[in-house]
């Protein structure tokens, strides 16, 4: 049955326009400036503290900006309090991802590594995290299984 013109303008009125909500998830409203992509926890083989199984784990970080990002400053820490702080000299290109290995080597524009002779990530749960100069939380990757050896994050 159709309504005189007179009755739904009144009808409408009378009833608030319900808002339109689009249902966009909160991880893809705001992406961070830098994001942790891979967390490599367990290194391959036996961990036996040897620099190539140190720099066997490893955590990725990516630019998502479309400028160069000074990591000077900048640092990455897990769950315990180990922390990774970048030099003065870590620029981040536009885009651009940066591994940090946790044992020993010469770092560059895309590897750096953290010089430790132990290792950092627990090989079953932990948290990685990254933190700006202000020490502000710009983004996180945990991880809890033994099903794995490394956790995408992105």
């Amino acid at each position: 049955m159709r309504l005189p013109l007179a009755a739904a303008a009144a009808l409408a009125v009378l009833v608030p326009a319900i808002p339109v909500v689009s249902a966009v998830p909160a991880h893809a409203a705001a992406v961070p400036a830098i994001l942790i992509t891979k967390v490599y926890y367990d290194s391959p083989g036996s961990d036996l503290r040897g620099n190539a199984s140190l720099n066997g784990e490893y955590v990725t970080i990516k630019n998502t900006t479309r400028k160069t990002i000074d990591l000077a400053g900048w640092s990455l820490r897990d769950k315990t309090g180990y922390q990774y702080i970048f030099g003065d000299d870590q620029l981040l290109g536009a885009g651009g991802k940066l591994t940090v290995r946790t044992g020993q080597g010469r770092s560059g524009t895309s590897t750096v590594y953290w010089g430790r002779r132990a290792y950092v990530w627990n090989n079953d749960a932990d948290v990685a995290s990254v933190r700006n100069p202000s020490a502000k939380l710009v983004d996180s990757c945990s991880y809890d299984s033994t099903r794995a050896d490394y956790k995408n994050c992105e």
